[in-house]
C-alpha cells in the first residue's frame, strides 16, 4: 500500500511540475518589449492597423510594443523575419490577404505559408476602393471598363506589390470586367496612390482607409468599393456589384501571426488581449473611420480561416494568369 501511495504521489508531483511551467509562462509573459513586423511600407493599411493595435496592446500587456517595417517582395521579406524568429511571443507579424497567395505568385519563398506560422488573431476586414485620377476624365466603373477595352493592354493598374491584397482585388475586378490591363507593383499603397494620382497608372484598387483622405481632398476619384455593401463614410460610392460586376467583390483583411511553435498559452494571451482591444468603443470608432470592421476569432478559428483563404484566394490568382516572380 505504501509503495502504491508513493507512486501516486510521485505521479501527482510530476504532473504538477509539468503544469507549473505552463502556468508560470502565461503569468510572466511578457517580460520585455514585443516587436511587430509590418511587411509593407509606413502608411500602408497593414502598417496603419498594426500601429493602432500596438498602441493599445502595449497598455494591456504593460510592455512596449514597437513596429518594424520590412517591406518588399509582396510581404515575404518581412514575414521571413517572423518565420525565423524565436517562437517566444516577442516577434509577431501583421499580414493581409496577400500573405496566403504568395506561394502562387512567387517561384520560391523562404518559408511555408501555413506550417511556419501560428494564427494569433484577425484584426479587421476593410473595403477596397477602385480609384482613378480626376484628370483621367473617367467618372464611373463602366467608363473605366469601356476605356480599357477600347485600348487593350495600354491601361496600367498599380498595387502595393505582387500578391498584396490590392493585387488580389484588382485581379478579381479585371477578370470580372474582362479587361486587359498591365500590373505595375510597388512596395506599398502610398506609392501606388502617388502613381495613380500622377496619371502614370490608370487605376488602383486599394484599401479605402489609405485612399479616403485623398478622395475627400479631390485628388482621387472613388468609382466603387469592393464590399457587398456600401461604406457609411462614402454612401454615394456604389459597390462593384452595383456597377455591374458582382464577381469583382473582395473583402480585404488584416491579421496577426506568430512563429510556429509559439506556446499556445502565449498565443491565447495575445488573442484574448487583442479581442478585448477590438471590443472597445475607442477602437470601434477608429476602425469605423477607416471603413473597417473588427474580426474576432480564437486562434483555432483564425488558423482555419487562413487555410480556407489560402485555398480560395490561391485559386483566384491561379485563374488570373498572374505569373510567379
Amino acid at each position: 500500500m505504501k509503495k502504491r501511495l508513493l507512486i501516486a504521489a510521485s505521479l501527482g508531483l510530476a504532473s504538477l511540475c509539468t503544469l507549473l511551467p505552463v502556468q508560470g509562462l502565461a503569468q510572466t509573459y511578457p517580460s520585455k518589449p514585443i516587436r511587430i513586423i509590418v511587411p509593407f511600407t509606413p502608411g500602408s493599411v497593414t502598417d496603419t492597423m498594426g500601429r493602432i493595435i500596438s498602441e493599445r496592446l502595449s497598455v494591456a500587456l504593460g510592455q512596449p510594443v514597437t513596429i518594424e517595417n520590412r517591406a518588399g517582395a509582396g510581404g515575404t521579406i518581412g514575414m521571413n523575419v517572423v518565420a525565423k524568429a524565436p517562437p517566444d511571443g516577442y516577434t509577431l507579424g501583421v499580414i493581409s490577404s496577400g500573405h496566403v497567395v504568395n506561394p502562387v505568385l512567387y517561384a520560391s519563398i523562404p518559408y511555408d505559408t501555413l506550417k511556419d506560422f501560428a494564427g494569433v488573431a484577425p484584426l479587421a476586414s476593410l473595403p477596397s476602393a477602385l480609384v482613378v485620377a480626376p484628370s483621367l476624365g473617367i467618372r464611373t466603373v463602366r467608363d473605366l471598363v469601356a476605356a480599357a477595352k477600347a485600348k487593350p493592354g495600354t491601361f496600367n493598374y498599380a498595387t502595393a506589390g505582387v500578391g498584396s491584397g490590392a493585387h488580389i482585388s484588382a485581379e478579381k475586378f479585371r477578370m470580372a470586367a474582362g479587361i486587359d490591363a498591365v500590373h505595375v507593383p510597388f512596395k506599398g499603397s502610398p506609392e501606388s496612390l502617388t502613381e495613380t494620382m500622377g496619371g502614370r497608372t490608370q487605376f488602383t484598387l486599394t484599401p479605402l482607409s489609405t485612399a479616403s483622405g485623398l478622395v475627400k481632398e479631390g485628388k482621387l476619384l472613388a468609382l466603387a468599393v469592393s464590399t457587398p455593401k456600401r461604406v457609411a463614410a462614402f454612401p454615394d460610392v456604389p459597390t462593384i456589384a452595383e456597377a455591374g460586376f458582382p464577381k469583382g467583390e473582395f473583402n480585404f483583411w488584416v491579421g496577426l501571426l506568430a512563429p510556429a511553435g509559439t506556446p499556445k498559452e502565449i498565443v491565447a494571451r495575445l488573442n484574448d488581449e487583442i479581442n478585448k482591444v477590438l471590443a472597445t468603443t475607442e477602437i470601434k470608432e477608429r476602425f469605423a473611420k477607416l471603413g473597417a470592421e473588427p474580426m474576432e476569432m480564437n486562434p483555432a478559428q483564425f488558423d482555419t480561416f487562413l487555410r480556407d483563404e489560402y485555398n480560395v484566394l490561391g485559386d483566384v490568382m491561379r485563374a488570373s494568369g498572374a505569373k510567379p516572380q
